[in-house]
């Protein structure tokens, strides 16, 4: 933790600021370990393994622990990078360009492995604070902490840790995967300045019907409930189908025949992920079937999203065909 985070951050119970009351190890200007203690109410908060905790996975809501669980197993295990990462996650932002993020003290709720928490601040941002429940966020530091204008904090998205201080806040692949997200989108853009932006990606009900009629049910029932090393090696099974069909049928159908390969089943999304190699798709694969909970959000409801919070020259935009990105100005 670079001590100039403490700027930011606020006590999630009273609200007050935060200081370091003592800082046990430091590693090139980084606090290890330390104590950090609320100015208003005295509550106390470690900072372990680089990262200041805000949560306790021992005292939060089951589905919330489950889903840090699952997903923080996840990013910890695929870890890799891949080149293609900066254009898929910039089509997730939509309209938004890589200039857009200079100078600005951005917030992103949910880091996961830290892959966009990188960009951001390679962007140009001023200060990137990337926000995760789960154990996730060990290896969000370990590939972030040496850039000196990113911060891993583990906290809970509903309960966030900081002041309303920030000029561009986004979640990409999160709020569905909480138990309601709509309030967390809503606490997100709570942490924006008057005149800031949030973005927001998720996936849509439109399109995923077979989806939610056919894969939620098992992943219900069976994927999420077992073992993340177990559905690692089952996951496989599925990724190779995925696979195969991506490169052998879907890439070069829409290199050689567009007009055949659009009436494919899912193409747009297929024909994407076809770009990926196998590493990557285990990784989405495992994604989709790991995920405790998992909503699938209606245009009409996302629109409302952004009426709650009151912002202005919203843009929603359909991506792939199966998802939402949201992008306005807080009011």
């Amino acid at each position: 933790m670079k001590e100039r985070l403490l700027e930011l951050l606020a006590c999630p119970t009273c609200g007050g600021d935060i200081r370091l009351a003592a800082a046990t190890r430091y590693e090139e200007n980084e606090i290890i370990d330390g104590i950090l203690t609320c100015r208003k109410c005295d509550r106390e908060y470690k900072v372990v393994r680089g990262v200041p905790r805000f949560a306790d996975l021992g005292k939060i809501e089951e589905d919330k622990a489950a889903t840090a669980e699952n997903f923080g197993w996840q990013w910890t295990n695929f870890t890799q990078e891949d080149p293609k990462y900066n254009e898929q996650f910039l089509g997730w932002l939509r309209p938004v360009r890589p200039e857009f993020f200079e100078d600005k003290v951005v917030l992103e709720g949910g880091c996961g492995k830290g892959r966009h928490t990188k960009l951001a601040a390679e962007w140009g941002a001023k200060d990137v604070v990337g926000i995760d429940l789960g154990d996730g966020v060990e290896s969000a530091f370990a590939l972030t902490r040496h850039m000196a204008n990113v911060h891993i904090v583990q906290c809970d998205i509903f309960k966030l840790p900081l002041k309303k201080a920030f000029d561009y806040a986004f979640s990409v692949g999160v709020l569905h995967h909480t138990p309601d997200p709509k309030a967390a989108f809503i606490s997100l853009a709570g942490k924006v300045k008057k005149g800031g932006h949030i973005s927001a990606w998720v996936y849509g009900a439109e399109n995923n019907e077979w989806i939610t009629r056919f894969i939620d049910p098992v992943r219900e029932g069976f994927t999420s409930q077992i073992s993340q090393p177990v559905l690692y090696q089952l996951s496989k099974l599925p990724t190779l189908g995925v696979f195969l069909g991506t490169k052998l049928i879907y890439r070069p159908l829409n290199t050689i025949a567009k007009p055949i390969a659009d009436k494919l089943f899912y193409n747009d999304y297929l024909s994407h992920l076809g770009t990926f190699g196998w590493r990557e798709q285990h990784n989405i694969v495992f994604d989709h079937l790991v995920a405790p909970t998992a909503f699938y959000i209606p245009k009409e409801e996302f629109a409302a999203w952004w009426r709650e919070i009151d912002a202005s020259e919203v843009e929603i935009n359909w991506h792939n065909q199966n998802s939402w990105c949201g992008f306005g100005q807080v009011r």
